[in-house]
């Protein structure tokens, strides 16, 4: 099943992509009210997908809390390109395991979604996709990272698995689309950009009990 996935997945991610369209469904609503004067920078996150249990899962990460405008969110493994990096796959990698303790060597990657512009933070995000055969050992870096999630894709494209909530921020509340797998809220640039992959996989035909 998983070998079957990872064959179709990456002829996919080969098409034309579903693109802004699809992160644009779970934009926030004030998403267009921030403009950063920081010049733009480059980050890479890894969108990392293994069995485990006979379901396929993706790891994300739960933020420690900082001063700072994605504290304490949950997100996917990742950072800001360097220098040294030879190419964005390289900084999801390099960061992932810095974060997460995955080793790279071990990571397959098949593609890439559409870049994704996050303007509170002026960073333009490259999501990388990237599988291993095996459930990874995950060592959380315990300053930047809070904890390590594992979420089944099956959760993720359960339409009772995606809502909206009320948020707070500075002085101003809105409602920004979730998605909520086991009582998780995934929100932001993480959700905008699981909504493009969400679009790209539902042609598997996952099944979901009632």
């Amino acid at each position: 099943m998983f070998n079957d996935f990872l064959k179709n997945l990456k002829e996919e991610l080969k098409l034309e992509l579903p693109g802004e369209k699809a992160q644009i469904k779970m934009a926030p609503s004030i998403r267009n009210n921030f403009k950063s004067d920081k010049k733009n920078r480059k980050a890479g996150v890894l969108i990392l997908l293994y069995p485990k249990n006979r379901k396929i899962n993706i790891a994300f990460i739960q933020r420690t809390e900082y001063d700072g405008p994605h504290s304490g969110q949950i997100s996917f493994p990742g950072g800001k390109y360097e220098k040294t990096d030879k190419n964005i796959i390289e900084t999801a990698l390099r960061e992932s395991q810095e974060e997460i303790g995955i080793i790279p060597k071990k990571i397959d990657i098949y593609g890439q979604l559409t870049p994704l512009h996050i303007p509170v933070s002026n960073f333009i995000v490259y999501p990388i996709i990237g599988a291993c055969k095996d459930p990874p050992s995950f060592k959380a870096e315990p300053t930047e990272v809070e904890r390590v999630i594992e979420i089944e894709i099956e959760e993720l494209l359960n339409p009772k698995n995606c809502t909206s909530k009320e948020f707070k921020y500075g002085d101003l509340s809105f409602v920004a689309p979730i998605y909520s797998p086991n009582n998780l809220t995934i929100w932001g640039a993480t959700a905008m950009i699981l909504s493009e992959f969400i679009e790209i996989i539902r042609k598997y035909n996952f099944k979901f009990q009632e």
